[in-house]
């Protein structure tokens, strides 16, 4: 009896701290604005703009995306073509982007980091915004970006796209990325000086050149397989700024296209999320059984009191479609998605699973995880 009211208590304790720190969020964190009128003209002269893509195999991302990058007005518009083996660098010159042909690999480097390491060597602007192949750009969203760059005074903005385009099987996962974003780490933490108070977001990281370049640029995550949030770390430890804000109607992404690449895609990120401590993953893993999955195989009727068993029931669900509710997503199919709180973990087990594996194969390419 007082291992389940240790039990009760954790959990309970568990959901409410995400609750109300995914309150905390809703009142706090930014989102873009594309139609937010313009500040008052700076007396400086307006930097010169890089929108910076590494591609790899894109063929079939970039004629919805790129269009849509193409026409905001950034000053140049880059992709980088890193050994694409289906046309990506012909299909990204027809489009109108300048394309740069990707250097080989060199030791000690993972692939998206070299990519975007390249790609600011050849940018002139004094702003680099890297974006993925796969991230849509709607129209204003390059002026909502700058603006909240502005507005927040930071060196690295990073912005969190909105899940557009969801396939049934990429809803199953897909989704939770805004999830472990918006209800672990209150937004005004960011300003806090803790190096390890940060989070980002690969899919857009817009920095000023200067902070980029005193920092070392992409050399200083090499070998990060989740590099964003390390080069935010990072950053942040050299006394930099860093914040981060919701794509809402600005920029979305259709990240993964099914349930089986969502699961190569977090397990690609799975073992550093955790501090590379294979015993965290593993305990992560039976935790969220513990508080998302167990209680609806509680038997109710054998408990005095079961009010807390519905509690632990209904936080579970809500949890996930007051994420979407917050980024913009209020389709019945995406507050449906709540439904699938109990199954989540469940879903996540391949996951798990490929994670706790010694390689990585990603983009045709095998890193090794220690």
């Amino acid at each position: 009896m007082k291992l389940l009211q240790v039990y009760r208590a954790a959990a309970l304790g568990f959901l409410a701290f995400k609750g109300l720190t995914l309150l905390v969020n809703a009142a706090t964190f930014p989102k873009l604005r594309p139609n937010a009128p313009s500040p008052a003209a700076p007396a400086r002269p307006a930097p010169r703009v890089s929108v910076l893509i590494p591609a790899r195999d894109e063929a079939l991302t970039l004629p919805t995306t790129l269009p849509g990058i193409l026409a905001q007005g950034a000053d140049e518009v880059l992709v980088l073509d890193d050994h694409s083996s289906d046309g990506t660098a012909q299909i990204a010159a027809h489009l109108g982007a300048a394309v740069i042909a990707g250097r080989p690999l060199p030791d000690g480097w993972f692939g998206k980091s070299w990519a975007c390491q390249q790609l600011a060597e050849a940018a002139t602007g004094d702003i680099l915004i890297f974006t993925d192949a796969d991230v849509s750009w709607h129209p204003g969203a390059l002026g909502a970006v700058l603006r909240e760059l502005e507005r927040c005074g930071a060196d690295l903005l990073s912005v969190l796209p909105r899940p557009e385009r969801l396939t049934l099987g990429a809803r199953l996962l897909t989704p939770l990325v805004d999830a472990v974003v918006l209800c672990w780490l209150p937004h005004p933490l960011l300003r806090a000086r803790n190096p390890y108070l940060v989070s980002a977001n690969g899919q857009l990281m817009a920095f000023w050149r200067a902070a980029y370049t005193a920092a070392g640029g992409h050399a200083l995550v090499k070998a990060e397989m989740l590099e964003d949030t390390e080069f935010a770390r990072r950053l942040k430890a050299r006394g930099f700024r860093v914040s981060l804000a919701l794509g809402a109607e600005a920029v979305g992404v259709q990240m993964y296209r099914s349930y089986p690449a969502s699961v190569e895609g977090f397990a690609k990120n799975a073992l550093a999320i955790h501090s590379h401590s294979r015993l965290l993953l593993v305990a992560s893993l039976g935790w969220h059984l513990a508080v998302y999955t167990v209680p609806w195989l509680l038997p109710v009727r054998r408990f005095p009191s079961s009010r807390w068993i519905w509690g632990l029931r209904l936080a579970g669900i809500l949890e996930r479609s007051l994420v979407n509710l917050l980024t913009g997503r209020h389709r019945p199919a995406d507050l449906a998605e709540g439904l699938l709180g109990p199954l989540t973990p469940l879903l996540a087990l391949p996951a798990y699973r490929r994670a706790l594996g010694r390689r990585v194969i990603w983009k045709g390419r095998v890193y090794r995880q220690d």
